[in-house]
């Protein structure tokens, strides 16, 4: 008989952790020696994979806190992420629903979208916890991915990838009847400015010639989000 004591599951999430972060590290690591053999390509690719670890370590520091039993530890946890990706969401002066993400929805070259649930869920269930439901028709959702002008190395990437696609479900969920075509119209742009973000527009279909020209027209100038719309 085996009589070997079995690691309690906070001690395995421990372990999990301790792998993912020295996978990290490793893959740091590559892109600091590929970056000082002048090999730039090189570095490029290993923060791929340095990127998708993180990402997982990420997810799994952030259930750690459930296994300590804390009667907290959600509430704590879910304190820690807002602070730390604040998502804004909010009316546009116009009156359109708006949600900006303070960072860029690139395409992942592996891996799932889970890690976005885990603050545009809490960030939009937070947000209409005491406002009554909303459900537009006959819109279109716009995505607009804003790069930093002083990163011109930086490529603009592929629209439709699985974070774009996750997202537009969640929000969808909130505030939408169907973001199929027949309902709701996409839309996708990118354009440089003062820092990486993703903003997201639910505008009226014979109000998006107006948010183009806006766009264009005033396209440094910062988006305002009100509580409630005017």
């Amino acid at each position: 008989m085996n009589n070997t004591e079995q690691p309690s599951p906070f001690k395995k999430e421990i372990f999990l952790a301790d792998k993912q972060l020295k996978k990290a590290q490793e893959s740091m690591e590559a892109i600091k020696q590929n970056l000082n053999a002048g090999d730039i390509k090189g570095a490029y690719a290993s923060t791929f994979e340095f990127a998708d670890t993180a990402e997982k370590l990420t997810l799994t520091a952030r259930q750690l806190p459930a296994y300590t039993g804390n009667p907290q530890a959600q509430k704590i946890s879910e304190q820690i992420i807002t602070d730390n990706i604040p998502v804004r969401i909010g009316f546009t002066p116009e009156g359109w629903f708006g949600v900006i993400i303070p960072a860029l929805l690139p395409k992942k070259q592996k891996g799932s979208a889970d890690y976005i649930r885990g603050y545009l869920y809490l960030a939009m269930s937070d947000f209409f916890r005491s406002k009554p439901p909303i459900r537009y028709t006959d819109c279109v959702l716009i995505f607009r991915h804003i790069y930093r002008r002083d990163h011109p190395e930086r490529h603009y990437r592929d629209h439709d990838n699985i974070e774009v696609n996750m997202v537009a479900d969640i929000i969808a969920l909130y505030v939408l009847f169907d973001d199929s075509p027949f309902h709701c119209s996409h839309y996708y742009c990118s354009m440089p400015g003062d820092e990486n973000k993703t903003e997201i527009f639910i505008v009226p279909q014979n109000k998006f010639v107006t948010w183009i020209t806006d766009a264009k027209t005033n396209s440094n100038k910062a988006v305002i989000l009100y509580e409630n719309p005017h």
